[in-house]
């Protein structure tokens, strides 16, 4: 076992283990979209990523394939992460709209906006197709071509691959595959149907410490510290404010 510093506690983990293995087994919540338990670790999609080191210099790390070590400082929900987090998400969106994983996840981290033209290119590139049809599968069908922004997944010379078994993995885990829910269509790639307003956190937390996120990430606390201000403004007593 080895002690990190995971966002100021002291935890033990398991040597070996990835940043993502650590926050999973504490119940930290990190958003995911190229990680599957079952394949190997890419860091692709860089939703998972976590500050490491201790400021003023740190890092941004993609906490899948990041492996813990003594005394590793990592911090999971700052403001870096939370703006970066967002704009991978916006990035998606621009890319896939139609993904219903892409559209929850917006949802979920209240995602609201999109400053990215829409291309619609239906694949994120987050090589879960590839990496299933190759450790799952053992097809190896399909692969990554080209670089940069010409950069795409298909098979040798863009030609029906002989090895290819027809098994469907590659569309199975795919998160573009998924179409979006049926229900209200949108006016914009931002769908937002599933977001949810409401606080999550508990109603009453007078002795309670909320080491799960920075102050404030559920909104709860925030949402109370600006009603008793605003109350203070209007000279209410409590009693009144309740009324």
């Amino acid at each position: 076992m080895i002690t990190i510093i995971l966002n100021n506690l002291e935890v033990q983990v398991e040597e070996g283990w990835s940043v993502l293995e650590a926050c999973k087994f504490y119940g930290l919540e990190i958003p995911t979209l190229c990680y599957n338990e079952g394949l190997s670790p890419y860091g692709g999609c860089r939703l998972c990523l976590v500050e490491i080191g201790k400021p003023p210099n740190t890092k941004l790390a993609s906490s899948c394939t990041y492996p813990c070590e003594e005394g590793l400082i990592v911090r999971t929900d700052t403001k870096r992460v939370i703006n970066a987090r967002n704009m991978m998400i916006e990035l998606m969106l621009s890319i896939a709209p139609n993904s219903k994983t892409v559209q929850d996840l917006a949802s979920k981290f209240g995602v609201k906006q999109l400053r990215f033209t829409v291309r619609n290119e239906e694949c994120l590139l987050c090589g879960l197709c590839v990496r299933m049809c190759r450790e799952q599968m053992d097809g190896k069908a399909i692969g990554f071509q080209n670089r940069g922004h010409n950069k795409k997944i298909s098979t040798p010379f863009d030609i029906r691959s002989e090895v290819c078994r027809l098994c469907g993995g590659c569309i199975y885990i795919c998160p573009a595959c998924q179409l979006r829910c049926h229900g209200p269509n949108p006016d914009t790639a931002v769908c937002n149907a599933c977001l949810q307003m409401d606080p999550t956190c508990v109603d009453v937390y007078d002795q309670a410490q909320c080491w799960m996120y920075d102050a404030g990430r559920c909104g709860t606390c925030v949402r109370e510290d600006d009603n008793k201000k605003n109350n203070q403004e209007q000279g209410l007593r409590p009693d009144e404010a309740k009324s």
